[in-house]
């Protein structure tokens, strides 16, 4: 149970090291059929386990590749971006990727968007995130919780993220809950965190609860997936070039606080293309 008598019980809800090994070997497994197969993308595959479906690929492009697999006994997919970055850093992707406070800024889209509790054991946290969607659906909402990794030793930053319930934040009649939801970012810096480059490998699915038929879901989030991650590359991007105080997740001793005082809430409802959909 995930929680018990209102209180949150993080026995079997925080993120384990497994999840993020897990996460980390399939970023080693791409990176090793990238060199195999280089300059031959049709080859690059992502690895699929024994009586999993095949992954597919949707989308080719210079700077990323998009995949995506049916989930089984589901009209879902799971969808996978191989990709990089040249003119940022990974400490200010990742940065800018985990910071709660300055997303709010950067993305229209975000109604509400707040770390609800933290684990005091292994750094998870859970997050309460509102996001509008495409018109003329309701806005929805998400609780889940996420645990990153910095691994200096492997040269690797991991960020693990999958829905949970949670006691202070009851479903809202205003907002459609996501109950299933899953997200995997691997980044591996081409030379060090504090130097521009990196490849990243981003794994996501979820139920966002839509009437939809199955291949225009599998329109709307193949088109929104990249145009997100975009949008956090120029966040980073105008992060450095403006200097912009973003919480360092990469440095020790932040645990107890952000380090800096709320950033501004976001204004309207923002603009919205209709096949535009968010990711945490």
């Amino acid at each position: 149970m995930a929680t018990l008598a209102g209180v949150f019980v993080w026995d079997g809800q925080r993120i384990e090291e497994e999840e993020l090994q897990r996460s980390a070997q399939e970023m080693k497994h791409m990176e090793t059929i990238s060199s195999l197969f280089q300059g031959d993308s049709q080859r690059l595959d992502p690895r699929a386990e024994p009586g999993e479906q095949p992954w597919e690929m949707i989308m080719d492009k210079k700077h990323f590749k998009l995949w995506r697999r049916p989930i089984e006994g589901t009209h879902l997919y799971q969808y996978r971006v191989f990709g990089s970055y040249t003119d940022v850093t990974p400490r200010q992707f990742f940065n800018v990727q985990l910071d709660t406070e300055y997303r709010k800024k950067w993305d229209s889209l975000v109604i509400k968007l707040d770390v609800i509790e933290r684990d005091a054991a292994t750094g998870s946290e859970v997050i309460h995130w509102v996001t509008h969607f495409p018109y003329p659906m309701y806005s929805r909402d998400y609780v889940y919780v996420r645990r990153y990794r910095v691994d200096q030793e492997n040269n690797l930053m991991v960020l693990v993220s999958r829905a949970v319930e949670h006691p202070s934040v009851p479903e809202d009649p205003e907002y459609v809950r996501v109950r299933t939801y899953e997200s995997q970012m691997v980044i591996r810096p081409h030379k060090t965190f504090d130097e521009n480059g990196f490849d990243y490998l981003l794994t996501y699915s979820d139920n966002p609860q839509t009437v939809f038929p199955r291949y225009c879901l599998s329109w709307m989030v193949s088109s929104g997936m990249p145009d997100f991650l975009e949008k956090l590359h120029t966040a980073a991007l105008k992060a450095k070039k403006l200097e912009l105080e973003v919480r360092d997740y990469l440095a020790k001793g932040l645990e107890g606080g952000e380090g800096r005082a709320p950033a501004a809430e976001p204004k309207g409802e923002g603009s919205r293309s209709p096949a535009q959909l968010e990711y945490a």
